[in-house]
């Protein structure tokens, strides 16, 4: 590796986290990092890549994430056309285990690489001034810090964590070592906090990889010996590395902040100014919006009559409407409607965690699915039928499968299906059909250039998505 490409930053974007008080927009199976809640035209996830694109400064990302979110990073890098390196986690065990991860792939490319470790779901709209103030902690780092960089407060805010910066750095006057991390205060704390100068904790750090490891042996020894058992043992999957999974779930549950940066002698802060917000609330969301006159933020259809201070989200066709309302949020998708006053936005979480003990579908999945080949929306369903409407992607194929339960009709509503029945193939063109019968061996591939869209009636004693029986699949699955 040439001299000059060791000396970028590396970084690593962690995509965990499945954003619960942004329901119903943010779903497991399409979180919050993923869904365009800010800017209609990209999600956060594509906005943070896009901040570290440049490759003077940074080198190839790195991108961490769970495997049932592989195809959606996938396919919005390629919407994004930025290439990454991505490594998929086998579950979900916090912060400390990634940012392990992250120091050892690091280190793969020089012990003394620096490593920028940044979220997925944080809205930064000035991304020349994040860039100056990553090459200026990079300084922190490479003189042997953990670097985090700590936003000036615009307001006493109780949903974030602060920092108390300390005597600053030799050899770099504008970086401070930490005196001290506070947790997330109440109202007066958060007042206090910001009269004794104190910075918000934005979870960004900087680090040089064999800092990173040296502190996690000393601290966090069982995170660092998991990580690396997972990282040595990992497997190539298509364009993914897969974390071993045994090795990976011996990591504690633990962030990182409390494994390493509340202990650590080596923490370091630059203050910066620039907006930030990690948008994890509905207010949040209000707050980084645009807004009218009225002090609303609305997407989608919206029509308000004497509301003020509210933020109206609509998703698909469908109009929404508020009357006689202040400070609320309203949030309206095809399948699912939030109300909820504004002050109180962060106890959707409380919310989604009835919905999971009801039973309800709407608690984790969207009406619309997300697949490596494209994606599924059920139109109705009942006793004994279902009915989708899918589309494939150019190229796009699924899996060759069969049903026990269940036979399927496909219409071709627009571009042209390769279907697979058995040992036939057939075309089927826009306003053709074709019959699937029980227990029979079928695929659906897109050869045309342009998405393909049909409509599936699946009828049978149970519609249910186990009962899929793959043969073959291309993407691993």
């Amino acid at each position: 590796m040439a001299e000059a490409d060791r000396e970028k930053i590396l970084p690593v974007i962690l995509c965990g986290g499945s954003g619960t008080r942004l329901w119903p927009a943010s779903r497991e199976s399409m979180p919050k990092q993923f869904t365009p809640l800010v800017d209609p035209a990209a999600s956060t996830f594509q906005a943070t890549v896009r901040r570290v694109a440049d490759g003077s400064m940074f080198a190839k990302p790195t991108v961490i994430a769970s495997a049932e979110s592989r195809f959606i990073v996938a396919e919005q890098l390629a919407q994004s056309g930025i290439a990454a390196d991505i490594l998929l986690e086998p579950e979900r065990r916090d912060s400390a285990a990634a940012v392990a991860v992250a120091a050892l792939h690091g280190a793969r490319r020089g012990p003394e690489t620096v490593v920028l470790v940044m979220a997925a779901d944080h809205v930064i709209e000035d991304a020349a001034a994040f860039a100056r103030a990553a090459l200026e902690a990079a300084l922190g780092a490479r003189l042997g810090q953990i670097m985090t960089l700590g936003i000036t407060p615009t307001r006493p805010a109780t949903e974030y964590g602060y920092i108390h910066k300390g005597a600053a750095i030799p050899d770099a006057p504008d970086l401070h070592r930490v005196e001290r991390f506070v947790e997330k205060p109440d109202a007066a704390g958060a007042e206090r906090l910001i009269g004794e100068g104190a910075l918000w904790n934005s979870g960004y750090f900087l680090f040089r990889a064999d800092v990173m490891i040296a502190e996690l042996e000393a601290y966090a020894p069982q995170v660092l010996e998991a990580a690396r058992g997972a990282l040595a043992n990992a497997a190539i999957d298509l364009d993914f590395v897969r974390l071993q999974a045994e090795s990976f779930a011996r990591a504690p549950k633990t962030s990182i902040d409390y494994a390493v940066m509340e202990r650590t002698t080596r923490a370091g802060v630059l203050a910066v100014s620039f907006a930030w917000s990690d948008v994890g609330t509905w207010d949040a969301v209000w707050q980084v919006l645009q807004r009218d006159a009225q002090g609303n933020a609305v997407r989608g259809r919206v029509e308000l009559v004497e509301t003020t201070g509210s933020l109206v989200h609509s998703e698909g066709d469908g109009l929404t409407t508020v009357v006689g309302l202040d400070d609320v949020v309203v949030v309206a998708t095809p399948d699912a409607v939030l109300v909820a006053s504004k002050a109180r936005s962060g106890k959707v979480k409380d919310l989604v965690g009835v919905l999971r003990e009801k039973a309800h579908p709407e608690a984790d999945a969207h009406r619309r699915i997300y697949r490596p080949w494209g994606w599924y929306q059920r139109i109705d369903i009942g006793e004994r039928f279902q009915v989708k409407r899918i589309m494939v992607t150019p190229g796009g194929r699924l899996s060759l499968q069969k049903h026990f339960h269940r036979a399927e009709h496909w219409v071709v509503v627009k571009g042209t299906a390769e279907v697979t029945l058995n040992e036939s193939i057939i075309l089927v063109h826009e306003n053709e059909a074709v019959y699937l019968p029980i227990g029979s061996r079928h695929r659906l591939t897109n050869p045309g250039k342009i998405p393909l869209e049909l409509i599936e009636v699946q009828v049978g004693s149970y519609t249910g998505e186990d009962d899929i029986i793959r043969l073959e699949d291309v993407y691993g699955r």
